[in-house]
This record gives C-alpha cells, structure tokens and sequence, in this order.
C-alpha cells in the first residue's frame, strides 16, 4: 500500500461516521479535497495537515509520516 493510501485509511478511520461535509467545514477545505485525501489521490499541504490534525486531536507525525 502507498504512503499515501495508508495516510487516506488513517484519515477515514477518524472521520468515522461524521460526514466529510462538516470535517471538509471545520478545517476550511472543501469536501472533494478531504475526499482526495482520504481516498489517498493528493497529499494535503502542510498546513491542511496541521488543521486535520488539530481538529482530529493527533500528532501530525504519527498522522502524516509514521505508518
């Protein structure tokens, strides 16, 4: 599995069942660009991986760079 599609499962895990709309809201990305991410199609920028992290509460290295 690549990289990015290992980031895209973490990504869906903590979404779980809140829907990608309000996520997408709450960290100011639209919701076919959380889509892509979870989906493991783009890799988010720095600073889209600081808000899904602070508003997952998880640390950006585990979340981002550690399989």
């Amino acid at each position: 599995m690549t990289n990015q599609k290992v980031i895209g499962k973490k990504l869906r895990m903590l979404r779980g069942s809140k829907p990608r709309k309000e996520v997408a809201k709450c960290v100011k990305i639209s919701v076919s660009a959380l889509s892509m991410y979870e989906n493991g199609e783009r890799m988010p920028r720095d600073e889209i991986k600081v808000a899904l992290a602070e508003y997952y509460n998880a640390n950006v290295g585990e979340l981002f760079f550690e399989n």
